[in-house]
This record gives C-alpha cells, structure tokens and sequence, in this order.
C-alpha cells in the first residue's frame, strides 16, 4: 500500500451496545429488493478490505462508494441493491466498500480501508484503463471527501471526480441544520450525530481533516456533485462542503433538493426525486469521464 499520511490504528476502548447489534440486523433488513438486471454483481476482496462490485457491460468508469451509517452501521451487502440500480443507471463498475465499523475498529480503521480499496483500483491494470471516482452516502460521503484529502496528501492521484450524498463531513455537530430540521429528519438526529461520533473518535480530535474533511486544506480536489436535503440534519454540512470547495476553486455543483429525506436515494428507490438524483450522478461521471 501507499505511503498514506494517516494515524496509527487503535484499539477500541468503547463495548458494542446490545441496541447497536440489533439495529444492525434491521439496517440491512430494510434495504432489500431485486437487483438490477444486467448487471453482475459479485463479493470480491480488493486491497484485503470486504466489497460487492456490481458491473453492468463495458463499464466506462469506477465509482468507489461509502455506504452511510454513522460509521456503525451499514454493509456493503445490504446496499448491493442500490449500487446495482447506480451502476446501471451510470454505466460504471460500482464497488460498494464494507470498510471496518466502530465502535469495535475506531478511526481511522474506516479510513485505511478506503484507501486499502483505493491504492488496489489503481494498481489493477484492467480497472485502471478507466477513471475511478470516490463517492457515499451520509457518514460515507464524508469519508469519500476524506480519501481524496488523504490521497491529496500523500501524492497519490486524486479521483476523477466525487460524488458526495448527504456528506457527514463535520463530526463537529455544531450545525444549525441540526436544530432548525430536527423535525423534518428522523434518521439522522444531532443525539444520533454525538453518539455516533463518540463511538467512531474515541476521543480523537473531531477537528481532524480526516475526521471532518470540512476543516480540510481543499487544494488540489477533484471536481464534486453534491446532493443533499433541505430538510435533513446535514444540510448545512453539505453548504459547507459545496462552499468551502468553490472557496478553493474547485468546480462543485450542489443540488438541494426539497421535501426528500436524508441519503433518500439509497432507501426510497420509488420516490419521485431518486431517480432525478441518481441521473444527475449519471451526468456527472459520464461527462468527466469522457
């Protein structure tokens, strides 16, 4: 593996609750449904971290997505559903990540697993003749920004471009969104948003770049679509990301889109503004990768 500029990996000091194991379960239970047909969707091992690679025929690029869960929930195999619609509608090799979860495997596991992922896409001459793309959902949009900040800082090349849905990119919490849409968004509520943090940082320093890739030096990144709420918890954490990116001249396009829920894309394919959000990803990849 590259020589990543990232901490030393630790060891938990923080129990699993008996309530997380369960909503784990239910997590996975709720994301169910067919798989999009034409495409393959196989588990594969890439760079010694867990994947689901869904590929539709002739793929014209990679998109490595994070899925969301506050760093504790979530599984490559329970979002298979949703990447095998995002590679069909895309016509990219999507592969869906099973990065380490906290509290048992503290940052920075999620964040050497990205980059484990990464560096093996790059070194593979048959997906490599393609551009590769970093993306996620909610606490996986903020790791997608957190890679390429890493990858920025430790030479090696930066994705093509990032996709970002929902990005917890501020384990701060301190954003006004938290307050003013906490009663328009049950899934992601700031006691949420704490407790997840606390279980992911165990006592790190939340204002990390690697943690909240807002407080970043954004130099250097990749052009960015970002698509978020105007009714969720992290709305202004995705202002901040879209803001903070033009700030540093980097192209950045926000859509912000009304009367929807947090990383609806992944959890509502029937809702009528999935399939506008997820043509707009389309969009994006195609255009930067031609």
């Amino acid at each position: 593996m590259t020589t990543w500029k990232l901490p030393a990996e630790r060891t938990s000091t923080s129990p699993t609750p008996d309530d997380l194991v369960a909503r784990r379960e239910g997590a996975a239970a709720m994301l169910g449904g067919a798989l999009t047909e034409g495409v393959r969707v196989v588990a594969a091992d890439i760079g010694g971290v867990g994947c689901v690679v869904c590929e539709p025929a002739a793929p014209h690029a990679n998109i490595v997505w994070f899925h969301g869960g506050g760093y504790r929930l979530g599984s490559a195999d329970g979002s298979k559903v949703f990447a095998s619609r995002l590679a069909s509608i895309t016509s990219a090799r999507v592969v869906m990540v099973d990065y380490r979860l906290a509290p048992e495997n503290p940052y920075p596991a999620a964040v050497v697993d990205a980059a484990r992922v990464y560096d093996a896409i790059l070194a593979d001459p048959v997906w490599n003749v393609v551009p590769t793309f970093a993306a996620g959902d909610s606490a996986g949009g903020g790791l997608a920004l957190a890679l390429a900040v890493a990858a920025r800082d430790a030479g090696v090349p930066v994705p093509a471009g990032l996709v970002l849905l929902s990005p917890w990119a501020d384990l701060r919490n301190e954003a006004v969104s938290y307050t003013t849409n906490a009663t328009t968004d049950p899934l992601f509520s700031l006691a949420s948003a704490v407790e997840a943090s606390g279980q992911y940082l165990q006592g790190h320093d939340p204002s990390d770049p690697y943690v909240s890739p807002v407080l970043a030096d954004h130099t250097g990144l990749p052009p960015a679509l970002v698509i978020a709420s105007t009714d969720e918890s992290l709305r202004d954490d995705a202002l901040a990301v879209a803001s903070l990116l033009a700030v540093a001249r980097i192209a950045v396009e926000l859509h912000l889109v009304p009367d929807t829920q947090h990383v609806w894309p992944t959890i509502f394919p029937d809702h009528p503004a999935t399939l506008p959000a997820l043509e707009d990803i389309a969009r994006f990849v195609r255009r930067l990768s031609n």
